[in-house]
C-alpha cells in the first residue's frame, strides 16, 4: 500500500511554498518521521517527515518546484510491501545497540510568546553522548526579546543536536533528541556529528540563473551577508537559510585584515592597519539588532513628529517631601516620579483617545485601556515591559510593578507576557542625566512620552524671575493618526496634571 507524502500546514496566510532540497531519492528507505525534504515560504523553513517506515517510491514535486497546501509530493511503500531487503533483522552489535536504546523523545522549542515566530540557538550546555537529567538545560535560544532556556523533557542521553549554535528555528522546530533511560556513551562522538547532515551537504556550484531561497535572502539580509559570502548545499548550489547561518557563525579574520569594507548597507571606508589592529569586531547580539530594526521600521513606517513642552517639577517634589516616609512606611515602597507621570499620561489618554491606539491595515484600533510600557536600560539593551490596565492602578501598585519588572529586567528574567501588549511608553532618559531628546516610537503604538532630566532654571511667574525645578517633556506620536492638536493637548494635559497633582485626584 502506498502512503502519500503531502505539503504540511504552512501557517496563516502562507499558501504556497518551493520545494528546496530533498534529502532522499527514489528507491531509499525511510524511517517513520524521517525528514525527506525541506520547503521554503517568504517566511519560514518547513521540514517534511515520513509519515510512515518503508521505501520512497515516487518524488512527485523535485527541487524548486512551487506547491501549495496539501499537495503530493511523495509517495511511500510501507515497510511490508517495500522489499525483503528493507526489513532484516539487526544483528550483532547493532542488535545490541538496539536493545540498550530507550524510547527517543523530541526537544522542540518551547513556546516563544505571542508574535515571536523564530529564535536563534545562542549556547548548548551539552554536546552528543551526554547524559541529562530530567529537566536539566540543555541550550538556550535568543528571540529579539529575551533569552529561553530549554531544559530537558526526560532522563537520558543527548543522542542527536539537530539545530547547532547560531541556527535560526522556528516557533514549532525540533531541536535535539534524548534516549529516554539510556547509559551515557563512553566517549563522545565526533563533533561533525552534531551538524545536521543533510544541511552539510557536498555544495555544488551555482549556477548564475538558480534563486537563493526566499528565507536565506531574509537571513542574509539581517546578517548583513551577501550571496557570494555564503556556499549554497542546495541544488545548483542554492544558498538555504542554514548556508546562511553557518556563514555567520564562522570564524572572523584576524583584527589585521578588517582593514576591507564590511558586508553593510553603507560599506566601511578602509581602517589602517594600525587602527585596524587595535579594533574588536564584535557580532551584535539579536536583541541588539533587533532593537535596531525595529527603530528603523518605526521612522520607515510612521509619519513620526515630536512635540516639545516643559514642567516645574516644584508640586510634585513638594508632595513627594511631604508625604514619602508616610507612604513608604504604609506601602513598603518609595515614592517615585515614575507613578506620577503613569498616572498623568493616563489621565491624558482619557481625553486624547487617539494616542493610546494603533494602525491596522485600514483600521483604526482604540482601546478602552492602558497598558503602559515603561522602557527600562540593561546590560543587553533597551527593553519595555508593560504595566498592565496601569489606568486602574493606584500610586503604590505602579511603582511597586515599575520596581518589580525593572529588576527583573536587569536580571534577564522578564517573560514574553512581560513585554507585549503595550498601547503607550514612557522613556526615562533623565536618569542618564539627559536635557533634551526626540524619542523614536515603540510600534505599533502612536505615541511615546519622553522624560528628561530635573534641573534648576530661571523662570518667569507672576511677572517675578524666580528659580525652578524644571523637566521638559517630549512626546512623539504618529501623525497618520494623531494630529498636532491632539498631540499638544495630551502635552499640556500631562504638564497640568504634573504641576498641579491635586487635578489627578479629582479626574479634571
Amino acid at each position: 500500500m502506498a502512503i502519500e507524502v503531502r505539503v504540511p500546514t504552512l501557517g496563516e496566510s502562507v499558501s504556497e511554498a518551493t520545494v528546496a532540497t530533498w534529502f532522499k531519492k527514489v528507491g531509499d528507505t525511510v524511517a517513520a518521521d524521517e525528514m525527506l525534504c525541506e520547503l521554503e515560504t517568504d517566511k519560514v523553513t518547513v521540514e517534511v517527515p515520513a509519515p510512515a517506515a518503508g521505501k520512497l517510491i515516487e518524488i512527485v514535486a523535485p527541487e524548486g518546484t512551487t506547491v501549495g497546501v496539501a499537495a503530493l509530493l511523495a509517495q511511500i511503500a510501507e515497510a511490508g510491501n517495500a522489499g525483503p531487503e528493507e526489513v532484516k533483522p539487526k544483528k550483532g552489535a547493532e542488535a545490541e545497540a538496539g536493545a540498550k536504546e530507550g524510547k527517543m523523545t523530541d526537544v522542540m522549542v518551547p513556546t516563544l510568546g505571542e508574535s515571536v515566530t523564530e529564535a536563534t540557538v545562542a549556547t548548548w550546555f551539552k554536546k552528543v553522548g551526554d547524559a541529562v537529567a530530567q529537566d536539566e538545560m540543555l541550550c538556550e535560544l535568543e528571540t529579539d526579546k529575551v533569552s529561553v532556556e530549554v531544559p530537558s523533557p526526560v532522563a537520558g542521553v543527548l543522542t542527536e543536536i539537530l539545530a547547532p549554535e547560531g541556527t535560526t528555528v522556528d516557533a514549532k522546530a525540533k531541536l535535539a533528541v534524548v534516549s529516554e533511560g539510556a547509559a551515557a556513551a563512553p566517549s563522545a562522538p565526533k563533533s561533525e556529528d552534531v551538524s545536521p547532515a543533510p544541511a552539510a551537504a557536498t555544495p555544488t556550484a551555482k549556477t548564475k540563473d538558480v534563486e537563493d531561497a526566499p528565507s536565506a535572502k531574509k537571513a542574509m539580509a539581517e546578517a548583513g551577508l551577501s550571496s557570494d559570502q555564503v556556499t549554497g548545499s542546495g541544488r545548483d548550489g542554492r544558498i538555504m537559510k542554514e548556508d546562511v547561518a553557518r556563514a555567520a557563525s564562522a570564524p572572523k579574520a584576524p583584527a589585521a585584515s578588517t582593514s576591507a569594507p564590511t558586508p553593510a548597507a553603507a560599506p566601511r571606508a578602509p581602517v589602517p592597519a594600525e587602527d585596524a589592529a587595535r579594533e574588536e569586531r564584535v557580532k551584535m547580539t539579536r536583541l541588539r539588532a533587533t532593537i535596531a530594526r525595529r527603530l528603523k521600521e518605526a521612522q520607515n513606517t510612521a509619519a513620526m513628529l515630536t512635540t516639545y513642552n516643559e514642567v516645574d517639577m516644584s508640586g510634585i517634589m513638594e508632595l513627594r517631601n511631604a508625604y514619602k516616609d508616610a507612604f513608604e512606611k504604609k506601602h513598603g515602597v518609595k515614592m517615585g516620579f515614575m507613578s506620577f507621570f503613569v498616572k498623568a499620561c493616563c489621565h491624558a489618554l482619557k481625553e486624547v483617545p487617539e494616542v493610546n491606539a494603533e494602525i491596522d491595515g485600514g483600521d483604526v484600533v482604540y482601546k478602552h485601556y492602558v497598558h503602559m510600557g515603561v522602557a527600562v536600560g540593561t546590560p543587553s539593551g533597551l527593553v519595555v515591559p508593560v504595566v498592565r490596565d496601569a489606568d486602574q492602578m493606584g500610586f503604590a501598585q505602579i511603582e511597586k510593578k515599575i520596581g518589580e519588572l525593572g529588576l527583573r529586567a536587569r536580571d534577564g528574567k522578564l517573560s514574553m507576557a512581560e513585554m507585549q501588549g503595550g498601547s503607550f511608553t514612557i522613556s526615562n532618559g533623565g536618569v542618564y542625566g539627559s536635557l533634551m531628546s526626540s524619542p523614536i516610537l515603540n510600534p505599533p503604538q502612536s505615541g511615546i512620552l519622553g522624560m528628561h532630566k530635573i534641573q534648576d532654571r530661571p523662570v518667569v511667574v507672576n511677572g517675578q524671575i524666580v528659580i525652578r525645578p524644571m523637566m521638559y517633556l517630549a512626546l512623539s506620536y504618529d501623525h497618520r493618526i494623531v494630529d498636532g492638536k491632539g498631540a499638544v493637548t495630551f502635552l499640556v494635559r500631562v504638564k497640568e496634571a504634573l504641576e498641579d497633582p491635586r487635578r489627578l485626584l479629582v479626574d479634571i
